[in-house]
């Protein structure tokens, strides 16, 4: 067996330097497996493409159980596409409006909207967005707030929810990485127990509701909700019709509030039925599964093809019984969300690609030879969080990050001893966390979409309160290493309260009237 030495590391290594230049993730996947390719066959050109193609990519399609995942995706993909185009996930978000009646409940809702939407992070913000910017002008809000809380409740909440397509596509990544290192725990077991350890996902969410609770913004928020006062106290002064307009504004809120009061709506149900029967599936059958016959990543896979399936055709009947929508045009909807998720799935061949190469150059076995003498367990996941921010930031791509990231983290992390949870957790939170802040990220730019205010503005105004998230998630990591127990996530969550608070005590102010 060849000893390719400090050779080995350089397919990771490139494949990071041309993700952080190029911005593109799936060129930088390629170029890392191209060049492990030509490192295993001595760098000779036709040779290294044809490992490249056949012994890597093509050997990874045809593996039954990545072939697997790649459906479920899909099928996942098709069932979100009906739900938004059915107007049933709209339906949903409209009936929170009801109980708005202040400022912090406006801002409440569109958070537990937010939540709601769980299943697509990047149609969260379009979906809950356009509903709630009427609300949010009416209360004096600026778009920005609404921006940042949109941002906040898409990947965050996405990321925790294990059977989704982002669980999917996680459990595929702990499945390869986990049988290169010859590890034989359940992925999707795995994904659970990570859960707790998801600091930046919780914290993330958790900083909501702190600042709705304390009433006060600081730094580029507060101005921007300053500048929006101000702007609608000069439009007051130079224009003696605005105490109408606003009432205009009342008036339509109001009727909108009370149009989508009517709790037979059947778009409420188009969202409702096909969930409760996709949740029902899947708990029903992962749990006759694990009481049979053991519960095995084919057993999870199945359940979700099931569930997802069985949710579809619940929504295409509903389609086509309250709104007319035929099963061929329905079909067609689905097909078309499918087609959506066609990009995560070359994502993800090539990142399995890609850790079979460092499989076969056995990057991790030197990379933990190097950093066993120098890095001590306890603060690898404090690594692992900081490399993914940065990857992360760079790219605009969680999805991207955790592939890169995953296949060397997770040996690396093996060969050192350090917890197989909390690596896996801070791959994740660090990648989150980068992409929560990236200007370039596809969820931010959705974010300002979906609340119709500046994109620049929206970064700047969100980077000030998710940096202090990121930077107690980094603590919390670094006090895991040291006692990995669940308890470090309560402790977390009261340092950021604590922290966030002391910054409004000193550096913000309330929220201004008019």
């Amino acid at each position: 067996m060849n000893d390719y030495g400090v050779l080995s590391i350089l397919p990771p290594l490139i494949t990071i330097a041309v993700a952080l230049y190029s911005r593109n993730v799936l060129f930088a996947l390629a170029m890392g497996i191209i060049s492990g390719s030509l490192i295993l066959t001595n760098f000779n050109p036709f040779y290294a493409i044809l490992n490249s193609v056949e012994d890597q990519v093509l050997k990874e399609v045809s593996s039954g159980s990545q072939v697997q995942v790649i459906l479920i995706i899909f099928v996942i993909g098709g069932f979100v596409k009906l739900l938004e185009v059915s107007g049933g996930a709209s339906a949903f978000a409209s009936k929170m409006t009801s109980i708005v009646t202040s400022r912090a409940k406006a801002q409440l809702i569109v958070w537990l909207s937010g939540l709601g939407i769980f299943f697509t992070d990047s149609g969260n913000s379009l979906i809950v967005g356009p509903l709630y910017r009427s609300v949010f002008d009416e209360f004096k809000l600026c778009r920005q707030k609404l921006a940042y809380i949109l941002d906040t409740t898409s990947s965050p909440i996405s990321i925790l929810i294990p059977f989704i397509g982002w669980g999917a596509y996680i459990t595929s990544l702990i499945d390869k990485s986990y049988a290169e290192i010859g590890l034989t725990e359940n992925s999707f077991a795995v994904l659970i127990k990570v859960i707790p350890y998801q600091f930046y996902a919780f914290l993330a969410l958790a900083t909501v509701p702190i600042l709705i609770l304390i009433g006060r913004d600081y730094g580029p928020m507060k101005k921007a909700q300053d500048d929006f006062i101000e702007q609608l106290d000069n439009d007051k002064g130079s224009n003696k019709d605005s105490d109408d307009e606003n009432n205009d504004t009342q008036e339509k809120i109001q009727q909108k509030i009370e149009s989508t009061s009517n709790k037979n709506d059947p778009k409420i149900t188009i969202f409702l039925y096909p969930l409760g029967v996709m949740l029902l599936l899947i708990g029903g059958l992962i749990t006759w599964h694990a009481t049979h016959d053991g519960l095995s990543s084919t057993h999870i896979r199945s359940s979700l093809a099931i569930a997802y399936l069985s949710a579809s055709l619940t929504c295409m009947e509903m389609m086509r019984r309250h709104q007319g929508i035929s099963y061929a045009d329905s079909l067609k909807i689905f097909i078309k969300g499918a087609e959506s998720l066609v990009y995560i799935s070359i994502v993800l061949v090539l990142a399995w690609s890609l850790s079979s190469v460092t499989k076969d150059l056995q990057t991790a076995d030197y990379i933990a030879s190097i950093i066993s003498g120098n890095v001590a367990p306890m603060y690898f996941p404090m690594i692992v969080f900081a490399l993914g921010a940065l990857i992360s930031l760079s790219t605009g791509s969680s999805y991207g990050t955790f592939a890169i990231l995953m296949s060397i983290a997770i040996p690396v992390g093996f060969e050192l001893g350090a917890s197989m949870y909390l690596t896996i957790a801070a791959v994740l939170s660090g990648g989150l966390f980068g992409d929560h802040v990236s200007p370039i990220s596809d969820t931010t730019v959705l974010a300002s979409v979906g609340a119709e205010c500046s994109h620049l503005s929206h970064v700047s105004t969100q980077a000030a309160y998710a940096v202090v998230t990121g930077a107690v998630a980094f603590s919390a990591f670094g006090l895991a290493g040291a006692f990995e127990s669940a308890l470090v996530l309560p402790i977390a969550l009261v340092v950021l309260f604590i922290t966030m608070a002391l910054l409004m005590k000193f550096y913000g102010s309330p929220i201004k009237n008019i």
